[in-house]
């Protein structure tokens, strides 16, 4: 690789000062800029690895020399400088298509990852496979839209959140930014933010110092330092509690974290995506979320679409499906479906989307006989209404003296349960069929302890 080239632009001389130093030490060669203009005549004569610039500018914003280089020079990464504690600006960068960004004062060991990184992202561009239609199946027009994001996703460090319904694949997706961007040889760390008890939240994500509480027998670094380089998913992240919820926002601001019982920060380099299947906007507007959270880990949204409005996808996948579990089950033929299995199955709506696709299959792969799956061996859920119909007033309401609230319970634990058996218990599937949200279902099965 040759020499790599940065275009430093800032009309502090001081600061220029700095990062021109700070590169020359990491063998890269620079050229400075203090204006908007004069950043545009060095990029028209000479070809840069990475740009980095100041947001105010005597003749205009950095953002517009954001916009100039996606269009101009789609492949040059550029990085953005702020005041500090000025996230509203970062955030605008990125929004913008900024690479990443820096604050001021600047940290030097901050912003010699970032060159690093952005280095060798200049350095991929064009060697690394961007194809990922292998692993993110479907060839319709929304899936084809998702890979193209993807891509242009992974050049940049915003965080991303990856909305839609359980079962969409919003883990693969955030899985295939990681792969196709810079931090690819580092770390991805994926955590499931409603699995972790909430006692031990700050632990697993902090870390915790030796003796800082009732079992904390030595240190042990969080999920920040173990995905330290690299990509943290956080999954279901609408089930963070408030408290933790402050604390996450200052890790991703401060790019720090303070372990259990420790008095210092710890510098941290990790890109965060996130995903939740529940309506993070709702939750904001409900208090349950915080605002200034939700805009920071928002700067982008990516939504994978329900299997339902991609039917077109739903042959592909079921073959490459059917594949796989030939393969893992040492099968030498694989399993077919019948006409009127394909028709059925093409026809269904799956609320459990494709992971209820991958069930079904499994199930009816294990169950067909001679390798010919039918329409009865898919045991597809009825697709009409399940509630039963409500009791005449005479049978509603017992002759004898009771109490009202042990016989509501005994109404609702009735349509629970019918719901679940007519779905094969699944919760996501019986909460749509119910018209309750899975969070809602969720609390009334461990109210009336249906398990």
């Amino acid at each position: 690789m040759t020499t790599p080239h940065a275009l430093i632009v800032d009309d502090e001389p001081d600061i220029l000062e700095l990062m021109e130093l700070t590169l020359a030490r990491m063998d890269v060669r620079t050229r400075s800029a203090t204006s908007l203009q004069e950043a545009r005549n060095w990029l028209d004569r000479e070809t840069f690895q990475l740009c980095l610039t100041d947001m105010r500018l005597p003749d205009g914003n950095g953002l517009d020399l954001v916009a100039h280089i996606q269009e101009s020079f789609p492949n040059l990464p550029v990085a953005v400088i702020t005041a500090h504690g000025n996230m509203e600006a970062a955030v605008k960068g990125l929004k913008c298509g900024a690479y990443d960004f820096v604050s001021k004062p600047v940290d030097l060991k901050i912003l010699r990852k970032l060159v690093e990184a952005a280095l060798r992202l200049a350095h991929e561009t064009g060697r690394k496979d961007r194809r990922s239609r292998n692993t993110l199946l479907g060839e319709s027009e929304a899936m084809r839209d998702i890979r193209s994001k993807i891509v242009k996703l992974a050049r940049t460090q915003a965080p991303i959140f990856i909305s839609g319904e359980s079962g969409t694949g919003k883990e693969l997706v955030a899985r295939l930014i990681h792969a196709k961007g810079p931090r690819s040889d580092k770390p991805f760390v994926a955590v499931n933010c409603g699995a972790i008890p909430a006692e031990l939240m700050e632990s697993e994500f902090f870390g915790h110092r030796k003796g800082s509480f009732s079992g904390a027998v030595a240190d042990k670094n969080g999920l920040f330092q173990a995905a330290e380089g690299g990509t943290l998913f956080l999954d279901e992240v609408a089930d963070l509690p408030l408290a933790l919820q402050v604390k996450l926002l200052r890790a991703i601001q401060e790019r720090t974290v303070r372990p259990v019982g420790s008095e210092q920060e710890i510098p941290v380099d990790v890109r965060i995506l996130s995903a939740t299947h529940n309506d993070l906007k709702q939750r904001v507007e409900e208090g349950r979320f915080r605002q200034d959270l939700f805009y920071r880990i928002n700067v982008i949204e990516l939504n994978v679409p329900p299997l339902r409005q991609r039917r077109e996808d739903i042959p592909q996948l079921t073959e490459r499906i059917l594949a796989r579990l030939t393969q893992e089950n040492g099968l030498e033929e694989c399993p077919r479906l019948t006409e009127k299995a394909w028709t059925a199955l093409c026809q269904y709506d799956f609320a459990g989307n494709v992971r209820e696709l991958e069930n079904i299959l499994e199930r009816a792969a294990a169950l067909c006989e001679n390798l010919k799956i039918d329409v009865a061996d898919l045991a597809l859920p009825e697709m009409e209404t399940i509630l039963p119909e409500p009791p005449s007033v005479e049978e509603a309401i017992p002759a004898e003296e009771f109490f009202l609230e042990d016989y509501l319970q005994k109404i609702e634990r009735r349509a629970i349960v019918d719901a679940l058996e007519k779905t094969r218990w699944n919760r996501t599937a019986a909460a749509q069929k119910l018209g309750l949200t899975f969070r809602s279902l969720r609390y009334r099965l461990k109210k009336l302890g249906i398990d």
